[in-house]
C-alpha cells in the first residue's frame, strides 16, 4: 500500500466507534427492533431473523415487518425479480446481517 491509500485509509477509520454507535441508535424509530441474529440453510442463506426481544422471523415476516418500518437499520430492495432484506449501509460489516450470530 503506497503512501496516498495509506493516509486514505487511516482517515477512512479515523472514526470513533461510540460516535458511529451513538448515530445509529439516534436513527431508531420508537417501536422498532433491531436484528440481533439470523438463521441460514445449507447454502448459508439467510432464512430466518430473531429481534433484540427474542422474537423469530421467517423470511416473508422480516421482509413484511421491514416494509412497515417497524425493524431498524433494514432495507428492502428489489433485485433477482423479488425483495430482499439487507442491512442498511453504515460501512460496519460486523452489524450486517451476514455477520451476525446464528440461533
Amino acid at each position: 500500500m503506497d503512501r496516498f491509500e495509506q493516509v486514505f485509509h487511516q482517515y477512512k477509520n479515523q472514526s470513533n466507534q461510540d460516535e458511529v454507535q451513538a448515530e445509529i441508535a439516534e436513527d431508531m424509530k420508537p417501536n422498532q427492533e433491531k436484528i440481533v441474529a439470523v438463521r441460514k440453510n445449507e447454502d448459508g442463506d439467510l432464512i430466518a431473523f430473531q429481534t433484540e426481544s427474542g422474537r423469530q422471523l421467517d423470511y416473508v415476516q422480516a421482509l413484511s415487518e421491514a416494509k412497515g418500518g417497524k425493524l431498524a437499520h433494514i432495507d428492502v430492495f428489489h433485485k433477482y425479480g423479488r425483495d430482499i432484506l439487507r442491512s442498511e449501509p453504515d460501512g460496519n460489516r460486523d452489524n450486517n446481517l451476514d455477520s451476525l450470530p446464528e440461533f
